[in-house]
């Protein structure tokens, strides 16, 4: 049960981005912009339901200052890897990050990878959250993970088929998107073992990944499925992904 739930939201990515090895095309404007909508509702939706409404849990009244102050931090932690690691969100002209030499493909696999980290630390604070007496049960950790894992799909097809349209190789397309994922097993293995070892940080470990969580949303998700034409797509994707997550949520967790 352990790996699996580790290794859930990297298939889920590996899924979206095998897309490239089918479709003839790219995606429709229409169906990317809810696609991104959906992938922004799970994570907004699994950002309070399931991460800072159980810190909230634990740190009741002042010390609620506590979980604003590390959910800030996990934005500004965002903030920082955003600022210094070059990279080119899906639909962008402009890169962002320092400067270097590095061909758009790269670029967009850089973007999807950072977008990728806090979902991974979610998943792991989550699974170290469930374990022993806490606010959160074993099945939490799985809806997480299954939910990070059903908002990967779209994602790794709305990486990998720009990747192809821009001058990639159908299995390089595919590879480097599939392989972008690969810091999630990472990032919730690493989250699992720093939370499990100092269990009385949980509560900031939980809304520190949720800041990072909503960080991605505002600063590439939301303004991608925003741009015209199709923007009002986008919000009917949203409202989707939030109702699934929060579902999921109160049935598993």
């Amino acid at each position: 049960m352990f790996w699996s739930l580790i290794a859930i939201p990297f298939l889920g990515t590996v899924l979206g981005s095998s897309m490239v090895l089918f479709l003839k095309r790219e995606m429709a404007a229409g169906l990317e912009k809810t696609l991104l909508g959906f992938a922004s509702g799970v994570m907004v939706a699994a950002s309070f339901w399931s991460l800072l409404a159980p810190a909230l849990e634990w740190c009741s009244g002042v010390r609620a200052i506590f979980v604003a102050v590390s959910f800030l931090g996990g934005v500004f932690a965002m903030l920082l890897i955003d600022e210094f690691t070059p990279h080119l969100h899906v639909g962008a002209e402009k890169a962002e990050g320092v400067r270097a030499r590095l061909s758009k493909t790269a670029m967009l696999a850089l973007a999807v990878t950072i977008h990728n980290i806090p979902e991974g630390m979610s998943v792991g604070v989550v699974m170290a959250g469930s374990e022993g007496a806490s606010a959160l049960s074993p099945s939490a950790a799985l809806a997480v993970s299954i939910g990070i894992a059903i908002q990967n799909i779209p994602e790794g097809a709305i990486i990998s088929l720009p990747m192809h349209s821009a001058g990639s190789g159908r299995f390089r397309a595919f590879f480097a998107a599939a392989m972008s994922g690969i810091v999630e097993p990472i990032g919730a293995l690493a989250m699992f073992y720093l939370a499990s070892h100092i269990s009385s940080a949980l509560p900031h470990f939980l809304s520190f990944a949720a800041g990072a969580m909503i960080y991605v949303v505002v600063e590439e998700l939301i303004p991608a499925a925003s741009r015209e034409p199709h923007s009002n797509h986008s919000t009917i994707g949203f409202a989707l992904g939030f109702a699934l997550m929060m579902v999921l949520d109160v049935v598993l967790g």
